[in-house]
């Protein structure tokens, strides 16, 4: 089959690198997109962040903190971005069909997200249970 009849169906770019940097930067703002719009647990995680970063300004956290928290949110995002394109790919390669090991992959990459997420909790009590103690005392 000819190479120019391949990259010119509507999956051609799919399966091609980037030669600019703009251009990839526009595959990036797609993928979230993509998360944002179609995956209910990311918005849910984006509120959350932003709810957090808004406890943060409010208690005036220093820097180290700040990065902690900050660091935290980027993890548990970055894991569900993952976790949508990995449950997009086994939806991919299996269709329809039921496989046992589509669904371990499926479900070990929404258990690193609930890790994470987990975590991300106990980072936030650690450091705003504290500056709220303070708060709630005086």
């Amino acid at each position: 089959m000819n190479k120019k009849k391949l990259t010119s169906n509507k999956r051609g770019k799919s399966f091609k690198t980037s030669k600019n940097f703009y251009e990839s930067l526009n595959y990036a703002y797609a993928g979230f997109h993509y998360c944002f719009k179609y995956s209910r647990n990311f918005r849910i995680q984006i509120l959350c962040s932003v709810l957090t970063i808004f406890l943060a300004l409010l208690l005036k956290l220093n820097r180290i903190e700040s990065i902690i928290i900050l660091a935290t949110i980027f993890s548990v995002l970055i894991l569900e971005i993952l976790n949508t394109s990995m449950e997009s790919l086994v939806d991919l390669v299996v269709g329809k069909n039921y496989s046992k090991l589509a669904k371990i992959c499926k479900d070990c990459s929404a258990a690193s997200v609930l890790i994470a997420s987990i975590n991300s909790i106990f980072v936030a009590a650690y450091i705003f249970f504290p500056k709220i103690r303070i708060i709630l005392l005086n």
